[in-house]
């Protein structure tokens, strides 16, 4: 059964967006030129100044992430909150919020890599449609990080919009098919992670995004054979991988992730695409709404993958 999620209010220029740093610690120059390039866009960005504190290789005190987190989404001003970067820690952050203060607010909420235990949490148990998408010290940081044309169609309401529709953005067929279901996924590492655990991913009925760094072709394999020895593959209806940015065991490897990728989910009679860039990317970092309709259509070659509905509400 489909969860049906709630969908927070729209972002537009000149609201302002709460960046919290919920996982490892962050750079103050780093996170200056992100708020440099919101304002530039017509944002407002605010953020608490214990930002900056460093605990071992968190971004302070799993307390002081989780208070961070929660005074974001219970300031009526703030109508968006955006990770300052991933990295390592949100995982303990699940035993520290309020549920109330979370569920109670919904507001557009957007991250990728560690943040993805938080998106698929907030999908799940809180109820509303979360963003796999840019960060601040990651993306919002750099000219070219930010896919401009998904992050105003995600987050302004759009219905009908094609995710990566361009022809240098466009993810490659590896399975032709057609499917429809609720977008869901994110990093790898953190999906398997949550296996076995109160937050544990519900992906029956799903159009599942998979994306990770720098982890090598045999280790995706045990990943991929994980989720499907957990029962996770059964009744997805697409699989959508993203660039996969820097998995793979040697320059001179004598296959391709693709080929590994195919020996695992192949064979499931589902389309399945390659090379969506959302999440760890070389450049304009695409957004995708977790929890809403999509499609997903692969032929010849070529994947398309439509988002059917606003991911936001007027």
């Amino acid at each position: 059964m489909q969860i049906l999620r709630r969908k927070p209010p729209s972002l537009r220029p000149g609201d302002a967006v709460g960046i919290v740093a919920p996982a490892s610690n962050i750079k103050k120059d780093l996170l200056a030129k992100g708020c440099e390039r919101l304002v530039a866009l017509g944002y407002k960005p605010f953020y608490l100044d214990s930002i900056l504190e460093q605990d071992l290789y968190f971004a302070g005190s799993a307390a002081r992430r989780a208070r961070e987190l929660e005074e974001m989404f219970t300031r009526p001003e703030i109508r968006a909150i955006l990770c300052a970067r991933g990295g390592y820690g949100a995982n303990y952050l699940l035993q520290e919020l309020a549920p109330s203060k979370i569920t109670g607010n919904p507001k557009i909420f957007v991250g990728y890599s560690d943040i993805t235990t938080l998106l698929t949490c907030f999908a799940d148990s809180a109820g509303f449609v979360t963003f796999h998408g840019p960060m601040v010290t990651k993306d919002f940081a750099y000219d070219d990080g930010v896919d401009l044309a998904s992050w105003e169609a995600a987050l302004g309401g759009l219905v009908e919009w094609e995710a990566g529709g361009t022809a240098d953005s466009q993810a490659e067929g590896l399975v032709d098919g057609v499917g429809e279901g609720i977008l869901y996924g994110g990093c790898l590492s953190l999906l398997v992670a949550s296996l076995g655990t109160p937050h544990e991913i519900q992906t029956a009925g799903t159009i599942l995004f998979i994306e990770d760094v720098n982890a090598r072709p045999f280790q995706i394999d045990r990943m991929l054979m994980q989720l499907k020895l957990a029962g996770k593959l059964n009744g997805v209806r697409g699989i959508v991988f993203g660039e996969m940015l820097d998995c793979l065991q040697t320059k001179d490897q004598g296959y391709t992730l693709q080929e590994v990728i195919l020996r695992i989910v192949g064979g499931m009679r589902i389309p399945v695409a390659y090379g969506l860039r959302s999440g760890h990317v070389t450049r304009k970092n695409i957004t995708l709404p977790i929890g809403v309709r999509a499609g997903l259509s692969v032929a010849s070659g070529k994947a398309q993958l439509k988002i059917i509905e606003a991911a936001t509400a007027p």
